[in-house]
């Protein structure tokens, strides 16, 4: 199924995947850039989340150069996989998951300001979900870029 995105919408997500405007306020800026209103901007970003193409706007950080943070894991029955994953989507410090192929099938990376915020998250989750979480200790570090296009060419 595919969900149909205005011009406006197809343009804020692929011109602000990358430089988000860190401005007092930030769809003002983007508004003032796109030849729109503030209010307009605030409504298609509204509408994308509605319609699930959107969860959240946030910075992302470079591993170690801010807070604490670390790659996790979960070994999920296969029938409790989309309600598992939605209740670890559902804290602020998950910053996205996704579903793999293996023993340990739902992965996702934990962000917090510090490592006591971060032990603590990890352990809501398990309290939450019922199933424990692995951390996976970082060997060698890649920065990767995971702005998307929406068009081809």
């Amino acid at each position: 199924m595919s969900t149909e995105l205005t011009r406006l919408q197809t343009r804020l997500i692929e011109h602000f995947q990358r430089g988000f405007p860190t401005t007092p306020r930030p769809f003002e800026t983007i508004a003032n850039e796109l030849g729109t209103s503030e209010d307009t901007v605030i409504s298609a970003i509204s509408d994308l989340k509605d319609k699930g193409c959107l969860d959240r706007i946030g910075a992302t950080y470079a591993t170690g150069r801010a807070g604490a943070s670390c790659l996790a894991a979960m070994e999920v029955p296969d029938d409790q996989l989309e309600k598992i994953a939605a209740q670890v989507s559902h804290f602020t410090e998950i910053n996205h998951n996704y579903e793999r192929e293996d023993k340990l099938n739902l992965w996702f990376v934990v962000t917090t300001a510090d490592q006591a915020s971060l032990d603590t998250t990890i352990k809501a989750i398990e309290a939450k979900t019922g199933f424990p979480v692995y951390r996976m200790p970082m060997i060698e570090h890649y920065r990767l870029d995971l702005g998307f296009a929406l068009k081809w060419n």
